[in-house]
């Protein structure tokens, strides 16, 4: 788990700058942002993705701000805890994982699309890895988030499985939930490592190509 004492003296270094703002979730928080505002909001979120995944809980709020080359307190406007960004950015992943599956459903065949898919959710469990402590207190805070968005993965998942088996290129004895067990295990474990998890998608791949 992050450093308690670190984010606490994250938060008071910037509670003048925070103390008027909206929690997440305010009616306040929900209006539209300004163009400028937006961008700021999108950089951050990149900038935590990055962060996050170079130095994982040791990250901190100020090397975030930095690496979106904004203020600390620009990031504190956007985002007034810590949580609040972590939770942010595993959200637009999901929902990029999500878009990704809609994306190679109409651009690519369908067993191109099925592999295309699962590299992206192989990505996507490398991202996650380096923020896992944080990412259960997020769960923890909002208890729908882990459950509402393994739906929509699993959607995702059942939507490019199943365009690959009515083409008949996959094995019809195999459901989205099925795949998801396959795969999610390896591409989420601690230890693993890219080079690995390819191997091993490949190997699950093979496992549920039909030949022809």
């Amino acid at each position: 788990m992050f450093s308690r004492k670190r984010e606490y003296s994250e938060q008071m270094s910037t509670q003048q700058v925070t103390a008027s703002i909206p929690a997440a979730g305010d009616a306040t928080a929900e209006r539209p942002m300004r163009a400028d505002a937006r961008r700021n909001y999108e950089r951050l979120l990149q900038a935590a993705r990055d962060v996050l995944a170079d130095r994982g809980s040791e990250a901190t709020m100020e090397e975030i701000a930095k690496r979106a080359d904004v203020g600390v307190g620009t990031l504190y406007r956007h985002f007034p805890r810590r949580i609040d960004l972590v939770e942010a950015v595993y959200r637009e992943d999901v929902d990029g994982l999500v878009a990704l599956a809609a994306k190679v459903s109409t651009d690519a065949e369908p067993w191109d699309a099925l592999v295309e898919w699962l590299h992206g959710f192989a990505r996507y469990g490398r991202s996650k890895r380096a923020f896992l402590t944080e990412l259960h207190e997020a769960f923890e805070k909002s208890p729908d988030l882990a459950l509402r968005s393994r739906e929509r993965i699993g959607e995702a998942a059942a939507m490019v499985l199943t365009r690959a088996q009515q083409a008949g290129v996959a094995r019809d004895d195999i459901d989205g939930s099925d795949l998801m067990q396959l795969v999610g295990g390896l591409c989420m474990a601690r230890t693993a490592r890219p080079e690995r998890n390819e191997r091993l998608l490949d190997l699950v791949l093979d496992g549920i190509r039909v030949s022809r």
